[in-house]
Order: C-alpha cells, then sequence, then structure tokens
C-alpha cells in the first residue's frame, strides 16, 4: 500500500483517487476550506481527511490535480516536500519546470490527463515523463481503470502531450457550439445536423454536448490559455485559442450547472461578458 496525497479532490482527481483507493492505497485529502461538494465526492470515494502538514508529512506521492491557474500557488504551499510530486495539471511544460524549482526536495514527475473522470466505461490515460520515480507512479495505477504511458525522460513531455491534444478537442468543441448557436439564429440548425452527420463522428452533431461545455467553460478557458501561451512560445499562431478562450468566458455562470440546457446554454453565448 502506498500512502497518497491528492491536492484537490474535483470531478477528475476525486474519480482517480477512488480507483486507487479500490486499489488498495491510502489516499489523503485536505479538506480546510473546501466545498461541501468537495466533501462530498471525497466520501464518496473513500478518501481520508487530512491537515495539509500532515499529508505532507504523511504522503509517498502527492498527486496535484487543480485548475491550471492554481498550480504554482498550490505547489509553493509544499516546498520543503520530499517525495514524489506528481504534476498533472493543464499547464504549460515551462509552468511545469518551474513548479520542479519550486519543490527541489521532490522528485517531480510530469503528468497530463486525457480523458473523462474514470467512472462506469471511461478509462482516461496518465502521460508522465520525467527523470525519475514515472516507473513507481504507473505501478499505483496497476488494476485501475486509470492507464498509464511513460513518454519519455524529460519534464515537460507530458504537459506538452495533454494541451497539444486538448487546443484542438477543447476548441472543436466551443466552435461546434458557436456554429449551431449561428444556425439556430436563423433557423437552419437542423440542416446544420444533417451536413454534419455526413461526417462521422463530427462535433457538430454533437448538441447535447453543448451544455456540458458551458458548464465546463470555467476550467476549459484558463486549459486554452495554457495552450495559446505554448503555441505563441513554439512561433505558432495562438488567436485562434485565445478567442476560444474568450467564448468560453461568456459561460462563467454556468460553473458545474447540473441543470444546464441547450437553450439556456446558446442564451449565455449570445451575451457579452459582463
Amino acid at each position: 500500500m502506498t500512502t497518497i496525497g491528492l491536492l484537490h479532490p474535483g470531478s477528475m482527481g476525486a474519480a482517480v483517487g477512488g480507483q486507487l483507493v479500490r486499489a488498495g492505497h491510502q489516499v489523503l485529502w485536505c479538506p480546510e476550506g473546501r466545498s461541501a461538494r468537495t466533501m462530498e465526492r471525497a466520501a464518496s470515494n473513500g478518501l481520508t481527511a487530512s491537515d495539509l502538514p500532515q499529508l505532507l508529512a504523511d504522503a509517498e506521492v502527492v498527486l496535484s490535480i487543480c485548475p491550471p491557474a492554481a498550480a504554482e500557488a498550490l505547489a509553493s504551499t509544499a516546498q520543503g516536500y520530499a517525495g514524489i510530486w506528481v504534476e498533472a495539471n493543464a499547464i504549460t511544460p515551462q509552468r511545469t519546470a518551474r513548479i520542479a524549482d519550486l519543490l527541489p526536495a521532490s522528485m517531480v514527475v510530469d503528468g497530463g490527463i486525457v480523458g473523462s473522470p474514470p467512472t462506469g466505461s471511461k478509462h482516461p490515460t496518465l502521460y508522465l515523463s520525467g527523470p525519475a520515480a514515472t516507473d513507481t507512479v504507473a505501478d499505483m495505477f496497476a488494476g485501475t481503470d486509470v492507464r498509464t504511458c511513460i513518454l519519455g525522460n524529460r519534464i515537460g513531455q507530458a504537459s506538452a502531450l495533454k494541451l497539444s491534444y486538448s487546443s484542438f478537442q477543447k476548441a472543436s468543441r466551443v466552435l461546434a457550439a458557436v456554429s449551431y448557436g449561428l444556425a439556430a439564429e436563423h433557423d437552419v440548425e437542423e440542416e446544420l445536423l444533417a451536413i454534419g452527420g455526413k461526417r462521422p463522428g463530427s462535433y457538430l452533431t454533437e448538441i447535447d454536448y453543448i451544455p456540458k461545455t458551458a458548464t465546463r467553460a470555467w476550467r476549459w478557458g484558463p486549459e486554452l490559455i495554457e495552450a495559446a501561451d505554448m503555441l505563441r512560445d513554439a512561433g505558432l499562431p495562438d488567436e485562434m485559442l485565445r478567442a476560444a478562450a474568450a467564448a468560453l468566458a461568456r459561460w462563467e455562470q454556468a460553473k458545474d450547472d447540473g441543470r444546464m440546457d441547450l437553450p439556456s446554454a446558446l442564451e449565455q453565448l449570445r451575451r457579452p461578458p459582463g
């Protein structure tokens, strides 16, 4: 059994933690300042409450799974931690390297999760890279619904793969929502779906996903900004992803709204932010 610290159990983190608990590991989390919904998720997945100093003292491995903007601030609260730190957030390779510098006593593993939370039939993949401890992290997930793939020994490889994929997947979802909203404005949405249906797998036909995109916009927008920064640093055009992030900002009020439906999502999309 490995003792693992989880910071912080959102929908992805809690589900990943639950997989580790079912594999026989102890998973600690810190409830201070967390919402009632987070506490419910942690309890339902068998996570063990702890304060942060005790979590850092007891955990052999810490998984950082949080909104991208919070990644460095979260790492700064763990300075001096001497175990394995898995930086599994959707951030640029440069920010991952900065976090490794913030935690010189830790063995920092770069991680990127691709896929939906591991619930039901969902099997996300945790991509890993770094000069040390990647095998140890992969072994923790043996027998779980979380697949692992070791990319190489450089910090930043897993982060780059995650953002490379999410820049396409999330921007495509935003573009599909905007396209459908435009067609609906002119009463030709059914015709648009018919056209989209001629291309197998087209996001244009998945209108049920538009409300889901709206409720996840608060997480997806910052992730696309990270991807845009990576494009800029590579000398590639970044304007498309910044525009997609600006569109997602119109759904700020839809955060985790389980009652969001298609008409409401389109109505919010038509409203300029502010």
